[in-house]
């Protein structure tokens, strides 16, 4: 890897919790920070805040929805357009199992369940997208933030439009990440781009866990600690598809492993992403 001060970094969902304290994180070590997230305000905010802190000026601002598949399409080709690499991509934005929406089920902009298109599709979207840019700039990384919180999927009711549930919702699109972190590392293990995942820390004091009444037990600080070395860290160079559950290579959900589940999942994607059509 390059040294961290002349790496670019994505983050999504870099204006709050996990994301943001990642952000100032990366940005103190020298390195080019493409902070997104949906709201405007929130992300000069953001900027201002860790410019200020951390005296880097190289900070730049991307906003985008990701309940809409064709904001995705636009973050990645002004990713594209405006930086000439990309040493890291984190995918770090989620929604939690009860805001918005309480226990009712809710939609996309695309139609889909929107815990699985905000957490999973999104992501798998995005990635996709950036895949050439990411082997223009290798050695680069991918780094999916998931959860100890997995579900597996029932691929007759992916969209949860029978017995809806917020914890299956969000559950299930955490084990899709990680099935899709696992598919990632091996298409892409000789072209120098690697792509783990990790559940960071538990119940950090993020907006989610706060919505839940939850008392934290762990900090932002701790999941940065685990977070950071998946990004940077050059004795994880060529360490590929692996999940972590905080510093520690654990095992996921064993549908995970399982290649007929993942390659439904993934002809799945595609087709909602409407990729290769």
């Amino acid at each position: 890897m390059q040294p961290v001060d002349e790496q670019t970094i994505l983050i999504t969902g870099a204006t709050d919790g996990l994301g943001r304290a990642l952000a100032a994180e990366l940005a103190a070590a020298g390195a080019t920070l493409l902070v997104h997230g949906r709201d405007d305000t929130r992300g000069r905010e953001t900027i201002d805040e860790i410019r200020t802190r951390t005296g880097n000026e190289k900070l730049h601002w991307l906003r985008a929805d990701l309940a809409s598949l064709d904001e995705v399409r636009a973050l990645a080709q002004q990713v594209t357009a405006e930086h000439a690499r990309l040493d890291a991509l984190v995918n770090n934005a989620g929604i939690g199992t009860t805001l918005p929406g309480g226990s009712d089920r809710m939609e996309s902009r695309d139609g889909h369940e929107l815990r699985f298109a905000v957490n999973y599709l999104a992501g798998y979207l995005l990635t996709r997208l950036l895949i050439p840019l990411l082997e223009q700039s290798a050695p680069a990384r991918i780094v999916n933030v998931s959860s100890a919180g997995q579900a597996p999927i029932d691929f007759d009711n992916v969209m949860l439009e029978r017995r809806y549930s917020g914890v299956q919702a969000y559950c299930q699109s955490k084990l899709a990440q990680i099935m899709f972190t696992f598919d990632l590392a091996d298409e892409l293990r000789d072209r120098r781009v690697t792509a783990n995942c990790l559940h960071p820390a538990t119940y950090m004091p993020t907006k989610m866990v706060l919505a839940n009444d939850i008392n934290p037990t762990s900090s932002l600080e701790d999941g940065v600690r685990a977070t950071l070395p998946l990004v940077t860290d050059p004795d994880l160079d060529g360490v590929t598809g692996r999940y972590f559950n905080g510093r520690r290579p654990a095992e996921p959900h064993a549908q995970a492993n399982d290649a007929e589940a993942r390659r439904r999942l993934r002809e799945l994607s595609d087709r909602l992403c409407a990729l290769g059509s």
